[in-house]
C-alpha cells in the first residue's frame, strides 16, 4: 500500500468521479473552435489533454463515455482490463500491461463514443496508467450513467454493467 500512497502524493492525484485517482499533466494551449467540431461538443476544445490515472484493486473505473478517442498508456503495477461496449452493443475486453506474450498491450485506443470501464487485474495491487485525449477532455463530454440506464440500453451486458457501475 505504500506504493499507492507514494504515487498519490508524488503525482498529486485526486479522486476521479468514475473511480480511481487522477491528475491532469498536459493541456495544449491551442484550441479547436467549436464551429469546426461535431455537434456533440458544446464549445471549443484544446487540441489534446493528458492525465495520470491510478486504479487500486479495491476499486474500479465505472462505465462512462466521452466524445473523444482516449489512448491508455501502461506505466507500472498490475495490468488492467478495459471493458468496452460500442453504441451498437458490441462488447469487448482488452488487457493493458507489459506481458506481451499474454496478449497485453502497452497502449490501447478506446474509440470516442464507446462506453468503457477498467479494473486492476491482480489482487492487492494497483495499475498506474496515463490517458491522452484528443480533442482535449472537458467534463461537458463526460457521461457517467446510472446502472439502470446502461442496463436498459444494453440488457445482454447487465452482469458486467452491475459489476462496474456505482449506482
Amino acid at each position: 500500500m505504500s506504493d499507492i500512497k507514494l504515487l498519490i502524493s508524488k503525482f498529486n492525484l485526486k479522486p476521479h468521479p468514475e473511480g480511481g485517482y487522477f491528475s491532469e499533466t498536459y493541456r495544449s494551449e491551442g484550441q479547436i473552435p467549436a464551429s469546426t467540431l461535431p455537434s456533440a461538443y458544446s464549445g471549443n476544445r484544446n487540441f489534446s489533454t493528458a492525465i495520470y490515472f491510478l486504479l487500486t484493486s479495491d476499486t474500479f473505473s465505472a462505465f462512462h463515455r466521452i466524445n473523444q478517442d482516449e489512448i491508455w498508456h501502461f506505466y507500472s503495477g498490475s495490468p488492467l482490463k478495459l471493458y468496452l461496449i460500442s453504441d451498437k452493443g458490441e462488447y469487448s475486453e482488452q488487457n493493458i500491461g507489459n506481458d506481451f506474450s499474454d496478449g497485453q498491450v502497452p497502449q490501447f485506443v478506446v474509440p470516442g463514443g464507446y462506453w468503457f470501464a477498467a479494473k486492476t487485474i491482480n489482487p492487492d495491487s494497483f495499475s498506474f496508467v496515463g490517458c491522452t485525449v484528443a480533442p482535449g477532455f472537458d467534463f461537458d463530454d463526460f457521461v457517467l450513467p446510472k446502472r439502470d440506464e446502461l442496463i436498459a440500453k444494453f440488457p445482454k451486458h447487465q452482469e458486467i454493467i452491475k459489476r462496474l457501475t456505482h449506482s
